[in-house]
């Protein structure tokens, strides 16, 4: 069901601001390196209080790459603050190409209303659909959930 309450729902439902980033490292070496400073970072990111939750990703043959939820965009740009953040985006681009070839950040915002249904629904505990689509940008109205009939 369509909700603007997210209270009952897991802490990333919770999430009102996601980043995405990635840095395509220069190599091995880069990323061993990397790691020192890294494993600071995510220990202090996980204490602070806006923070939601986050993962790791990969892409061949050097990039890594992190999206992360906080509460709010707020919470999100105190983190870009922290001293090991710092440390590690200036470690990075500093030195020309030296540790990375390149890297990118975008920033998302949740819009308030989504979806919950079941034991994440703060309405009520009930497990069901909605009635009409969300609207397209071009429509007024979605158009009507349709449900095949049981056997």
């Amino acid at each position: 069901m369509r909700t603007t309450d997210f209270s009952k729902a897991p802490p990333l439902a919770q999430a009102g601001a996601m980043f995405v980033g990635a840095t395509r490292y220069r190599g091995p070496h880069s990323i061993f390196v990397l790691s020192f400073t890294w494993f600071r970072m995510v220990r202090q990111m996980k204490r602070l209080p806006g923070y939601r939750w986050h993962t790791v990703y990969w892409q061949w043959p050097f990039t890594l790459g992190t999206i992360a939820f906080f509460h709010d965009r707020d919470a999100l740009l105190k983190f870009a603050r922290t001293k090991h953040h710092r440390d590690l985006m200036c470690w990075i681009t500093d030195h020309g190409t030296r540790n990375a070839t390149g890297g990118y950040i975008r920033l998302y915002t949740a819009e308030e209303s989504g979806y919950s249904n079941g034991v994440w629904r703060a309405e009520g505990d009930t497990m069901a659909h909605i009635e009409r689509y969300t609207a397209l940008s071009a429509e007024t109205e979605g158009p009507a959930v349709h449900r095949q009939a049981q056997p």
